[in-house]
């Protein structure tokens, strides 16, 4: 059984990976979204901060200033910056860990981030900079996946990726279709799968019709779509079932409420989520979520001493 140090490390990596993908992706379709109308400017502006928990819209003055505040804030704990420099250093901490490959490519975005000339980059291609971040990180998760042995340490890694990667998309769907959500226009709806990096996937599936109830069926069932719930949830019980093969503990496990969450997703039916109302089933999925977020605590990282001791 791993070090419940280093499976911590791991699993934060994957979080914060892709929590910084995510976050730069938002910023970027808001800066984008610049170019349209006003109305649908400000509209995706409300829906990308309200996705990361930032809903004082009075604070920025400006598209511009809120992105730059999501990518280079040290201050803001969900920012890009502030995610690599969490991610990076608990990279350092398992170094022996992970590979010489994967290192490079976090130190890398890292220091492009943190660099003396990261505010003036910003200012003078903040596009090109958000888009070259985007695609340093797809970047250290390929080379994860081709270069990092596919055991223990691996799982961890992406048991953390997907279970970030769900609670993100449901976070954004909820602030898009839940309880609260605003009618949205053809554009924001269009900005919406491009925060999900969407928009072409969704296309191939549902041809140019954009409509809000096809978006939210998308990102929360499709089975084959990398990024929509449904498929990360597949792949944290997918994980957590050969991780918890290490572990007796008795209480339980994680792959136990995977496995549930799974499930729903799995045999959900749209038509009734309608009908009950998709706040209170994306409601329910975040909880679920959260629980597991515990349970993998509970099951490897602070977990009694006497469990893991032989009788």
């Amino acid at each position: 059984m791993m070090l419940a140090r280093v499976a911590d490390s791991l699993f934060w990596i994957g979080r914060y990976v892709e929590r910084a993908e995510h976050v730069a992706r938002l910023a970027d379709v808001m800066l984008t979204a610049t170019l349209d109308r006003t109305e649908t400017a400000n509209q995706v502006a409300r829906i990308a901060l309200s996705a990361v928990g930032e809903t004082n819209e009075d604070q920025v003055a400006s598209p511009f200033d809120a992105a730059r505040g999501l990518t280079l804030d040290r201050l803001n704990d969900g920012s890009v910056i502030t995610s690599l420099s969490r991610a990076r250093e608990n990279a350092r901490q398992v170094r022996d860990q992970i590979t010489s490959e994967t290192w490079e490519r976090l130190n890398l975005v890292h220091l492009r981030l943190t660099g003396a000339q990261a505010t003036k980059a910003f200012g003078d291609g903040s596009s090109a900079f958000l888009h070259e971040i985007i695609a340093d990180l797809h970047l250290f998760k390929g080379a994860a996946d081709a270069t990092m042995s596919h055991g223990e340490g691996w799982r961890f890694l992406l048991l953390g990726v997907h279970l970030e990667r769900a609670q993100l998309i449901g976070r954004l769907l909820e602030v898009c279709f839940g309880r609260t959500g605003e009618r949205l226009d053809h554009a924001a709806l269009t900005a919406v799968l491009r925060m999900s990096c969407a928009l072409e996937p969704y296309l191939r599936v549902y041809t140019a019709d954009v409509r809000a109830a096809s978006i939210l069926e998308f990102l929360l069932l499709n089975a084959e779509f990398p990024r929509s719930i449904r498929f990360s949830t597949d792949q944290i019980e997918a994980h957590l079932s050969r991780l918890s093969r290490q572990t007796d503990a008795e209480h339980v496990g994680p792959e136990r409420l995977a496995g549930r969450l799974k499930a729903r997703l799995q045999y959900a039916d749209m038509s009734e989520i309608e009908r009950e109302g998709s706040h209170t089933f994306l409601e329910a999925v975040l909880a679920e979520c959260g629980a597991i977020h515990r349970g993998v605590y509970e099951a490897f990282v602070a977990y009694p001493l006497e469990m893991r001791l032989p009788a």
